[in-house]
């Protein structure tokens, strides 16, 4: 508990958002449960309860209230946001519009999600991807980087900062950079065989931290190795801490 607050089940909204705000990422997935069982009165603190986070940062705490009051009061959320583009702001150098990923994230859609992140990394990769359905690793360093750290901030807003580039390439780092030991650690086949059969993958925040997106593994490991260490998302993770 947090110095001087008091506890969930006696506070008032406005203090349990403010200990949720406050509070690091060990405190705040403590209160989790709480901001669940409380979203009706955290909906009466209308654009308070999100007023506090800056849109184009890369804070979870945000993404995961507005997934919750949009469990509860989807109209609500809509209101809240006031834009159909999203309530993060992402930018784009190759013209690629992201609120459709944002709101399959938002809806906690995570396998269109998935299947739409794939897609941008196609349309990133250029015509000869998008033509052949898979991008080759050589055509990733050429990628917009603006485009791939809007994609990472948009998992990690709306993954509890469990999903996500950033959140991979760390759990890569903690196992010196092993790729054998990373796809059982996040939920992956460590064969390497790239699939999306029932069983074969989780859609859901329950699934194991790092899950998801899913990087093409069919040919080796060049493709996730490329996107991890593009210059841009090294700066990115580095500048928001998430190394």
């Amino acid at each position: 508990m947090l110095s001087g607050t008091t506890p969930t089940t006696s506070s008032t909204p406005e203090q349990l958002l403010e200990r949720f705000i406050k509070g690091n990422p060990r405190q705040r997935r403590q209160l989790i449960k709480s901001i669940e069982a409380r979203a009706s009165e955290l909906v009466g603190l209308g654009r308070a309860v999100i007023e506090s986070f800056d849109s184009a940062g890369c804070d979870w705490a945000a993404g995961w209230i507005l997934q919750v009051l949009n469990r509860h009061d989807p109209e609500h959320v809509k209101t809240l946001i006031g834009s159909s583009q999203g309530w993060l702001q992402t930018e784009s150098s190759a013209g690629i519009d992201y609120s459709e990923l944002q709101s399959f994230l938002l809806n906690e859609n995570f396998e269109e999600a998935d299947r739409r992140t794939s897609a941008i990394l196609r349309e990133l990769a250029g015509a000869a991807a998008v033509r052949r359905g898979y991008v080759y690793f050589s055509e990733v360093p050429p990628m917009a980087g603006l485009d791939l750290v809007s994609l990472d901030r948009l998992w990690t807003v709306y993954s509890q900062g469990r999903f996500g580039f950033s959140t991979q390439a760390r759990l890569l780092k903690g196992l010196d950079g092993n790729y054998v030991k990373l796809w059982p650690r996040i939920g992956w086949k460590v064969d390497g065989v790239w699939t999306r059969y029932p069983g074969a993958f989780t859609w859901s925040i329950d699934a194991p931290e790092g899950h998801m997106p899913l990087i093409n593994q069919l040919r080796g490991v060049r493709l996730m190795d490329s996107l991890l260490n593009h210059p841009e998302l090294i700066r990115h993770r580095d500048e928001a801490g998430l190394s």
